[in-house]
């Protein structure tokens, strides 16, 4: 038995931050912050195995296999993008980021302007003091030059300030564009983080269900599956007892997966009489019997959209009396990994049984073809009953040819078997007796 494992890597790539930094970072995040920060897009993930309303039929395995694989790219999308985020924050926090670079160069920017303010000061303080220290007796020109000593003492002084204070403005202003991105990415991974916690528990409940759609397939819980179709042509609308009968059972694949092992279901009644059903395909040209479930060989490895075409011969015995009679036909089907299922419904072919040689005409070689759709347990019901004296009718017109009988909910058992000897089984049970046998069990 094959079953699939469905595997996510959780592991995320490494940053180059130390991880003391990171989470300082993602600590410093603020609730303001976010609960206002615009939200980074969110890898959606569905949820699997939960009909809105109680009316939605339960999934089959094909689509939760589906879902499950959805949800495990979200989760490996979540992962990929919660790893960005933290070497996004990584490279953030580093020192050789462009903002942190920035701001460090206006910060030793500011300290020089600030030195330069300083020492202005202090010449300012020099000149004002040899200013007022002058002595008496100094003449006019010294104490001419030791204000213009003063005058240009100050404004250098001033200068120094003004670009101290420019200094000291672009440094926090830098100061803020870093830190301002550093908390922008530790909110990104930090939401990022939670992304991919979401992302886990929908790809651990798609799972889930998953596992447990295929522990029911294993123990036989087989689904219904409205895309196999299958279809009878050749079929005559009036058939002469003792005589044998050719015509083709064709089998399609509607789903979007191969199904690895297809079995027909034919079954044909006469009046309170079973009929001889031999098969026979390309790879197995010789005639064969249907077995004792009325399954028609096997067809292995149907691919999506493909068809293959049983033949079939009827075999009427020469005692069987006139009257009405019905060929129903349909498909069970078994994969790998042990989903199984069928038609959930069956078709029904009506024909006349004459007693007496072939009529002449075309009536004798006019196809049956399917009728309007007779809901109910038509499988048992004689079609094409003959007229009066035991005279069959001109022309076959059989009521429930063609009927699509219903077979109840999703969950119910497939026609094919309830119409079959093991009505009691279910194609669940068959089909698990199927597997069993092609497995080498009891």
């Amino acid at each position: 038995m094959k079953i699939r494992r469905l595997f996510a890597p959780a592991a995320v790539a490494a940053v180059t931050a130390p991880a003391a930094l990171i989470t300082a970072a993602l600590i410093t995040v603020t609730p303001a912050f976010a609960d206002t920060a615009p939200a980074a897009p969110r890898p959606q993930a569905p949820s699997p195995g939960r009909p809105a309303a109680d009316d939605v039929a339960t999934p089959s395995l094909m689509e939760l296999e589906k879902a499950a694989a959805t949800a495990r790219q979200a989760y490996d999308a979540a992962v990929a993008a919660e790893a960005a985020a933290l070497r996004d924050l990584a490279r953030e926090l580093s020192d050789r980021s462009s903002l942190a670079v920035a701001a460090a160069e206006a910060a030793r920017g500011a300290e020089a302007a600030t030195r330069a303010e300083r020492a202005a000061a202090d010449r300012l303080a020099e000149a004002e003091a040899d200013l007022k220290g002058l002595p008496e007796a100094a003449t006019e020109a010294e104490r001419a030059r030791a204000e213009q000593d003063v005058a240009a003492a100050l404004t250098a002084a001033e200068d120094a300030a003004d670009a101290e204070e420019a200094a000291a403005s672009r440094a926090k202003e830098a100061a803020g564009a870093r830190d301002d991105a550093r908390s922008a990415a530790a909110g990104r991974a930090h939401r990022a983080e939670q992304d991919t916690e979401k992302a886990l528990a929908a790809k651990e409940a798609a799972d889930k269900a998953l596992a447990g759609a295929r522990k029911e397939a294993e123990a036989g819980a087989c689904v219904p599956e409205d895309r196999l179709t299958v279809t009878a042509t050749g079929l005559p609308a009036r058939i002469t007892a003792g005589t044998t009968v050719d015509f083709t059972v064709r089998v399609t694949n509607g789903t979007d997966r191969t199904l690895d092992e297809v079995w027909p279901y034919v079954k044909v009644e006469g009046t309170d009489d079973l009929l001889d059903v031999l098969w026979s395909t390309d790879g197995s040209p010789e005639w064969q019997d249907a077995d004792a479930d009325h399954y028609a060989g096997a067809v292995e490895k149907l691919a999506p959209g493909a068809h293959a075409d049983v033949r079939l011969r009827l075999v009427v015995g020469s005692s069987l009396p006139a009257g009405g009679g019905v060929a129903s036909v349909a498909a069970d089907y078994l994969n790998d990994d042990m989903s199984c299922g069928g038609t959930s419904e069956f078709l029904e072919y009506g024909f006349d049984v004459v007693a007496a040689a072939p009529l002449a005409g075309p009536a004798a070689t006019r196809a049956a073809s399917p009728a309007a759709p007779a809901r109910g347990p038509a499988a048992t019901r004689p079609v094409g009953a003959p007229t009066a004296a035991g005279a069959p009718t001109a022309a076959a017109t059989p009521t429930a040819a063609g009927a699509l009988a219903d077979t109840g909910p999703a969950s119910a058992l497939s026609a094919a078997v309830l119409a079959g000897a093991a009505a009691a089984a279910g194609t669940g049970a068959l089909v698990a007796v199927r597997r069993r046998t092609r497995d080498g069990g009891a």
